[in-house]
């Protein structure tokens, strides 16, 4: 509760949020999706999806949960249509690569969802909000195993290491 983001582009992103038509927002864990609707809510953006999986995977948001915690009342959502613990972008639904592509904004929570997009959107505004787990993301990242970041991709890319891996592989069924 008491920890400082290893990485801090918030200003950025409220800066860009600000401008944003639309607002494609990746939800991650079942279990965070009560702390998403009240990010959601605070947010008060009249054009926001909140994206969920396509099935069950893992301990991930479903539209299921979604409806059940009433995401849909603070936002439109919409399902990848793939079953990864990630967006694996050349999985996913065309429905949803249509909201993808035209998002003025997407917000990408959790670790799997960064694995997933951290090389597939160097050209869309893409801030990535998770706690890191792992000691490959943390050495992507520059920040230690445990942290806690909202970053920017195109402020990452500024400063990441050129030889960034493709996670997907890891995915595929």
């Amino acid at each position: 509760l008491h920890s400082d983001f290893a990485i801090n582009h918030s200003e950025e992103l409220k800066q860009t949020l600000s401008k944003a038509g639309s607002v494609l927002y990746l939800g991650d864990n079942c279990g965070e999706i009560v702390f998403d609707k009240l990010f959601i809510e605070t947010l008060k953006h009249p054009n926001l999806c909140f994206a969920v999986r396509g099935a069950p995977v893992i301990n991930d948001v479903t539209q299921e949960d979604a409806h059940y915690t009433g995401m849909d009342e603070v936002a439109r959502i919409i399902s990848n249509g793939h079953d990864a613990p990630s967006t694996l972008l050349e999985h996913c639904s065309s429905e949803f690569l249509e909201v993808f592509n035209k998002a003025d904004v997407i917000i990408s929570k959790g670790q799997g969802n960064l694995e997933g997009l951290l090389e597939n959107t160097a050209d869309k505004e893409v801030f990535f909000l998770l706690m890191v787990k792992c000691d490959v993301i943390a050495d992507i990242l520059g920040v230690s195993k445990g942290s806690f970041v909202v970053c920017n991709q195109k402020l990452l890319n500024q400063s990441a290491k050129p030889e960034l891996f493709p996670l997907e592989d890891n995915y595929q069924n």
